[in-house]
């Protein structure tokens, strides 16, 4: 418990701290915001800095900090110091600058954030990159929050041959388009406020029952061996020991510590803050509250494992060399998905009623994200190829193709028996090595704007996540498979390649821009 404490004191405290420095740094004005100055309608809309908030938050908050703790608490409890830490320096501090430079550069998309700062063959690259990640983001909130909803709410099957199971994600689907085509402010700025409510008890509930029921944490200078022989607890050593720490924790956990997906949604807000002094508030302190949902996760699924199934947690056993949820099913033990394991935690926290509302609160979190993200595509690809979205029928014309890939993806990832595990690696990976754009975006921006002294703030969370993108891309079967020296190595020079690219790269436009 206290080093669950810690972690929260480094998160809140250091948070304050860096936000305020990285506010600072990039030194907002008074100048007039996209929001009035394109006002449109559409996507150009002045909203209240509670609403942008709100919304950012629940654009950026999919299943990431939920899932990807769950499972990367088998680490043991070092987690709880290295989801702090890296949002800080590293998530929140990509969400401000992202979102803020967007905003000073007229409410920019992405794709063109990182061709204003590199150059077009690197936007190319990233144009193409964005727009699969984008589609991957699509039918992965889809697909997750139907089948909790399908399985844990109405106690369906979740069977890609159940008819229940389509008429659900249809739902989502049509939602989603709507959410795509009409105004920012009509759909999700009316809605998000309901779904932010639920977010906020769901959250919160977990955290009052970590400390209500005294549930079992490990410490970090405690035994990391909490195994009984009744099934209870877990051996976080061992596996931190044989796990990879390097990368395989830091993709895992993903969107508690820092997303490239992320930048997608910061810069469809930059079209709607009143005041480039709203973004601290509206950019970074809502990536710190994503960190907060993630050490949540994270300490309820240990304290789960802690009690073991017999208790009313879960229980780790080994299936073919890899570790797995086992819970009680119908009194008996029976092997079970990390999307599971959520509603363990969920009635064991808040009890039957309060489950079930915590459980709606997983299923709104991707499709508030997902609904974003197709949005953000939508946009991506009308800016580049310059099409005109003024009216519902252009802007249904070309969602309308989107959505049929989404749809594809979808049934494939639904029928093939391994389909969703291999949509959610190349979802996780490609998340995090999307922000390798924004970082040297930033690094070279600041370069531009003669604030050179401070690039080491998006250069080391750029070098850290280059080399654990690249090694872990290396060893990985749906990569190149090589051993993990081999994959150590080749991630080492990529990573000195990013970071000599990207310092050549800033200062010859920094050297054009004061010729200019």
């Amino acid at each position: 418990m206290v080093t669950f404490i810690i972690g929260l004191a480094i998160l809140f405290v250091g948070g304050a701290l860096y936000g305020k420095f990285c506010e600072t740094v990039f030194a907002p004005d008074d100048r007039e915001t996209p929001a009035y100055a394109k006002q449109d309608g559409v996507d150009y809309v002045p909203m209240k800095t509670w609403r942008n908030s709100l919304i950012n938050l629940l654009n950026i908050a999919g299943t990431g900090p939920i899932l990807g703790p769950i499972q990367g608490i088998l680490f043991g409890p070092i987690a709880f110091l290295a989801i702090p830490i890296g949002n800080v320096i590293g998530g929140s501090m990509h969400d401000y600058f992202s979102g803020m430079i967007c905003t000073r550069d007229g409410g920019t998309q992405m794709p063109d954030f990182v061709k204003n700062y590199t150059n077009k063959v690197v936007f190319w690259l990233y144009d193409i990159f964005i727009c699969i990640l984008l589609l991957l983001v699509g039918a992965v909130f889809i697909y997750t929050p139907g089948d909790i909803a399908t399985t844990q709410v109405f106690g369906w099957s979740g069977a890609p041959t159940d008819p229940t199971t389509w008429i659900v994600y249809a739902v989502i689907f049509v939602y989603y388009l709507i959410a795509t085509v009409f105004p920012i402010d009509k759909i999700i700025g009316r809605v998000y406020p309901i779904f932010g409510m639920i977010l906020v008890f769901s959250a919160v509930g977990i955290f009052v029952a970590i400390f209500a029921r005294q549930y079992p944490l490990t410490e970090l200078w405690g035994s990391w061996n909490t195994a009984t022989a009744a099934g209870a607890g877990f051996d976080y050593g061992a596996y931190f020991s044989t796990g990879h720490f390097i990368p395989i924790f830091f993709v895992t956990v993903a969107c508690g510590i820092l997303s490239g997906f992320h930048s997608t949604q910061t810069a469809l807000i930059s079209r709607t803050i009143e005041s480039e002094k709203e973004g601290r508030m509206t950019f970074y302190n809502m990536m710190i509250v994503e960190g907060f949902i993630a050490m949540c996760w994270a300490a309820g699924a240990m304290a789960m494992i802690n009690l073991g199934a017999a208790n009313g947690g879960v229980t780790m056993q080994q299936v073919d060399g890899v570790w797995s949820f086992f819970g009680m099913v119908n009194g008996e033990l029976t092997k079970i998905s990390a999307t599971s394991v959520v509603g363990i935690l969920c009635k064991n926290a808040l009890g039957p009623v309060g489950g079930i509302i915590a459980l709606i609160g997983v299923i709104v979190l991707p499709i508030t994200s997902g609904d974003t993200a197709l949005r953000a595509l939508r946009l991506t690809l009308s800016d580049t190829f310059h099409l005109k979205q003024d009216t519902n029928g252009k802007r249904i014309g070309l969602a309308l193709p989107v959505f049929a890939l989404v749809a594809v993806i979808l049934i494939w990832a639904k029928f093939d028996s391994n389909g969703f595990n291999v949509l959610w690696r190349y979802f996780a990976w490609s998340n995090q090595m999307i922000s390798l754009f924004a970082l040297a975006g930033i690094a070279i921006w600041m370069m531009i704007q003669k604030k050179s002294k401070f690039v080491w703030m998006p250069l080391i969370p750029g070098a850290f996540y280059a080399f654990v993108t690249c090694s872990f891309i290396m060893n990985a079967k749906i990569g190149f498979n090589l051993p993990w020296p081999g994959a150590y190595g080749v991630g080492a020079a990529f990573t000195i390649v990013y970071l000599i690219v990207i310092v050549m790269a800033g200062k010859k436009k920094a050297v054009a821009s004061a010729a200019a």
